[in-house]
């Protein structure tokens, strides 16, 4: 690497930069948390505080009153496996059911759904997108059918940062008794959420992204009067002697020892969010790549993928020309320090969608760390590496 101290806008990925307390909170808990639930000790109740405090601010952060309905998981795909898995039991439906889904989603989203169609347990049918790659609610009522009885979808695209109409969508669910699954992995932290008020069954989250938790953390929402058969079986500190997982949120979606430093820290993160305010958050991201954006509109040959001023979350995705995405890639970081992800995302519909399965997207993706300096040094660094292609 070349240039100036290195400028992270690798952000949905994974956000590098995190809030000072995620840091004291993991290690002050490597110090004095046991195993959670396992004893009547202080250090396992230590522990067992920790992860309540951790759903109460979760719980807080989504908008329901009961930490209770709140699990903990190693990340969203965890979460995501979990619900998917159970849809079948959920839906209670014993003939093949459909579901509707998108294009835009993660493959945390699409191998589960395939997995259930391959088992002949579902068949899938996909809301397509604008040619921006916006999903228009309009849209849903011409996919329903009779056999329809659940939605699997993402609350905002990790590849371009167009955010879902939420509450278009969890309405559309109600109204025809369609169980409903968001995978929240890119929006919690910047878009807010209030699940009891739309009525969402299921969102899922993960915890180092825009919570500005630690990786191996995430979680999973379960409304009220729902029940999901488990993934995982195995030691839950209570009702040793019975040979299932107990039924009772969120011990049956919890089997073995919680990453109790991790959830710490991500409760740190959780807090911040929260003291910050999502909304401030997701408008200082809009405002960073609006920044960048408008600076490198007139590069020849420039490709924008769904971009649109302070609509999307902080994701900015790109190509130059016909360039190979991770040709680009290579050279911000080797010529200027700038991390960025190219590549097909794990959302292979939407490089389908956009033709680009073979060249890939280059995406930044900005945070609440970042600032307008770093925009603006990336904005330049991208010039300068389309001026010698």
């Amino acid at each position: 690497m070349q240039g100036e101290a290195m400028i992270y806008l690798d952000n949905a990925a994974t956000t590098l930069r995190k809030p000072e307390g995620v840091k004291t909170a993991m290690i002050r808990a490597l110090e004095e948390a046991g195993n959670p639930g396992r004893g009547a000790y202080a250090a396992s109740l230590n522990a067992s505080r920790i992860l309540f405090r951790a759903s109460e601010a979760a719980a807080e952060l989504l908008g329901t009153e009961d930490p209770e309905r709140i699990a903990f998981t190693q990340n969203v795909t965890e979460s995501l496996n979990a619900a998917v898995s159970a849809l079948p039991q959920m839906v209670r439906r014993k003939e093949p059911f459909r579901i509707i889904t998108t294009r835009t989603e993660h493959n945390s989203v699409l191998r589960p759904l395939y997995r259930l169609e391959k088992e002949e347990k579902a068949s899938l049918t996909f809301w397509e997108p604008e040619p921006d790659g916006r999903l228009d609610p309009a849209r849903l009522p011409q996919l329903l059918t009779a056999e329809t009885a659940a939605m699997v979808i993402t609350h905002a695209s990790n590849v371009t940062g167009r955010i879902t109409d939420l509450t278009a969508a969890a309405a559309f669910a109600r109204e025809n008794g369609i169980l409903l699954v968001v995978d929240g992995a890119q929006a919690l932290g910047a878009v807010p959420v209030n699940v009891e008020r739309d009525g969402i069954d299921i969102y899922c989250f993960t915890g180092h992204k825009g919570l500005y938790g630690p990786q191996g953390t995430g979680g999973i929402y379960v409304r009220a009067g729902l029940a999901v058969r488990p993934l995982l079986m195995g030691g839950s500190g209570i009702h040793s002697f019975d040979r299932d997982m107990p039924r009772k949120m969120p011990a049956v979606l919890e089997a073995g020892t919680r990453n109790t430093p991790g959830i710490a820290g991500l409760e740190a993160g959780i807090r911040f969010v929260l003291e910050t305010g999502p909304e401030r958050i997701l408008k200082h991201e809009r405002t960073l790549a609006g920044c960048f954006v408008r600076r490198i509109r007139e590069i020849p040959n420039l490709k924008l993928y769904g971009y649109r001023d302070m609509e999307g979350t902080g994701i900015v995705s790109l190509n130059l020309g016909e360039e190979d995405a991770a040709v680009v890639a290579d050279r911000l970081w080797e010529e200027a320090g700038i991390c960025v992800r190219a590549g097909a995302h794990c959302a292979p519909l939407m490089h389908e969608f956009f033709g680009t399965k073979e060249q890939g997207i280059v995406r930044f993706s900005f945070s609440a760390f970042n600032t307008e300096e770093e925009a603006e040094q990336a904005a330049d660094a991208l010039k300068n590496i389309a001026e010698t292609m």
